[in-house]
């Protein structure tokens, strides 16, 4: 969680100011941002677009004072509030873009205190606040609720309240909104207004959805190499799916099966998924839908086999089964070697995926070790680095990547492999318009050679082109 010292009261906004601001991480030769030039006067709000990968929450750490600076350099100036980042935390609030990363505590309630404790709020007045800024976020569990019990989406808006009730001077928001489900998003949208009306606190936000930020902002400014470009008024971000032609869905067999699959985490007083049926079929893309909190991603891991239902049961077909040791049908039950060859799967949080210290080792692992040879196997990460636009970090470290890289890399490990059914979690999380286009066409090709695809996903887009059955949690 961002932020020391004592919360202002009467919060005042802060005023950005970077000349010539460049900063290059230490494993790359190439600057992830070079000449920016930014003024961004208090009580302003100011939406930051781009291409993914272009710099936008590099430029969000650098005003946040939490690069390192063994792992990043930076030229240029920078001040927050006319003092350094490092200087002004006490007068930051920030959203990542992981909210794991940001949850400190066991229960909500707490984790939403522990900044206001640290800076030393009266007793008498942190719980009116946790509870104050719990409901503008629309977070409905009550401060009780185990952090490790929410969703991806929940454990957002619990992080954001917990920027919120610090009263910031400076508020920087990293795609605040891309776990969530469309009525959560608004609700966000709408907290963030909110809480913001009296403009005393400057805001900065970086959202790949930037259509329902414009009627909330000032200004939008685009981060491009070399800099920034600022739009004007009439900007409309442009659309992903326009013109977008696909290979058609065709007609395969089953090849998995849930039925009445239901599970409840450890300690849970409810079901994380209520018993639900799912049918994948080779050659059909199904999407799981719903509102955050409904199981979404728990059923994933269950089609995934990654998880063995507690109730009901999740079945392979005949097809996708044959080969397996022993004959189980239950992919919970199968070994590594025969589950990744068979089913794919993208976690909701991509770093949890990667096992090795390079890209293209990366993209080389899977098919190595389903026994690939070395040379196609090198052949098959060129080809997927090149269509998702990671080329140029073929020997970076997937670690040092943006949110939207790693989502592209996650999503091409699974390729890879060559699998039977895609289990995808979020798969179009962080993209801009052109690298959404290149993950949908990807996934349409998989769906036209046979493949059965389940896409856990909010993003509508994506359902309208992709989608050949719609499950709603």
């Amino acid at each position: 969680m961002v932020g020391s010292g004592r919360p202002s009261e009467e919060a005042r906004p802060a005023r950005v100011v970077a000349r010539g601001l460049g900063v290059r991480h230490a494993s790359r030769r190439a600057w992830a941002l070079t000449g920016v030039d930014l003024t961004i006067e208090p009580g302003e709000r100011v939406l930051l677009t781009g291409a993914s990968g272009a710099g936008k929450s590099t430029l969000l750490w650098a005003l946040a004072g939490i690069l390192d600076p063994e792992a990043a350099e930076l030229v240029g100036e920078l001040t927050v509030a006319g003092v350094a980042p490092p200087d002004a935390r006490g007068r930051l609030g920030m959203l990542a873009q992981d909210p794991d990363s940001q949850l400190v505590m066991t229960r909500a309630g707490d984790d939403v205190a522990f900044g206001l404790e640290n800076a030393g709020l009266p007793a008498d007045r942190i719980w009116p606040r946790v509870d104050e800024v719990l409901a503008a976020v629309g977070f409905g569990h009550g401060r009780d609720r185990p952090t490790h019990a929410l969703s991806g989406g929940e454990k957002q808006r619990l992080v954001l309240a917990g920027a919120l009730a610090r009263r910031p001077g400076l508020l920087l928001l990293d795609e605040p909104t891309a776990q969530l489900d469309p009525p959560g998003a608004e609700l966000v949208r709408t907290a963030v207004a909110r809480a913001t009306a009296d403009r005393r606190a400057t805001v900065v936000v970086v959202d790949h959805d930037a259509g329902p930020w414009l009627p909330l902002v000032d200004r939008v400014m685009e981060v491009v190499p070399g800099g920034l470009v600022e739009h004007p008024p009439t900007w409309r971000p442009p659309r992903r799916a326009e013109g977008l032609r696909l290979p058609a869905a065709t007609d395969g067999p089953v090849l998995l099966t849930a039925e009445a699959a239901g599970f409840t985490y450890r300690g849970a007083a409810h079901p994380a998924l209520r018993p639900t049926d799912a049918t994948l079929r080779g050659g059909t893309a199904l999407a799981v839908t719903g509102a955050n909190g409904r199981g979404k991603s728990t059923l994933a891991l269950l089609l995934a086999g990654l998880r063995e239902p507690g109730t009901g049961r999740v079945e392979a077909g005949a097809e996708l089964a044959a080969g397996v040791r022993g004959g189980s049908r239950a992919p919970a039950r199968w070994r590594a070697g025969e589950l990744v060859t068979r089913i794919g799967t993208v976690f909701q949080h991509p770093e949890q995926q990667f096992l090795t210290g390079r890209l293209r080792d990366e993209l080389a692992l899977g098919p190595l070790r389903s026994g690939t040879g070395a040379a196609a196997a090198r052949a098959t990460a060129e080809e997927l680095l090149e269509r998702l636009g990671l080329t140029p970090f073929a020997d970076a470290n997937p670690y040092t990547l943006s949110g939207g890289q790693q989502r592209r890399l996650s999503v091409a490990t699974v390729l890879a492999t060559s699998p039977r059914v895609l289990v995808l979690d979020e798969p179009t999380f962080g993209q801009d318009a052109a690298t959404w286009r290149e993950v949908v066409t990807l996934l349409a090709e998989q769906r036209a050679r046979g493949c059965a695809v389940a896409a856990v996903t909010h993003d509508a887009d994506l359902v309208e082109v992709l989608a050949d059955e719609v499950l709603e949690l």
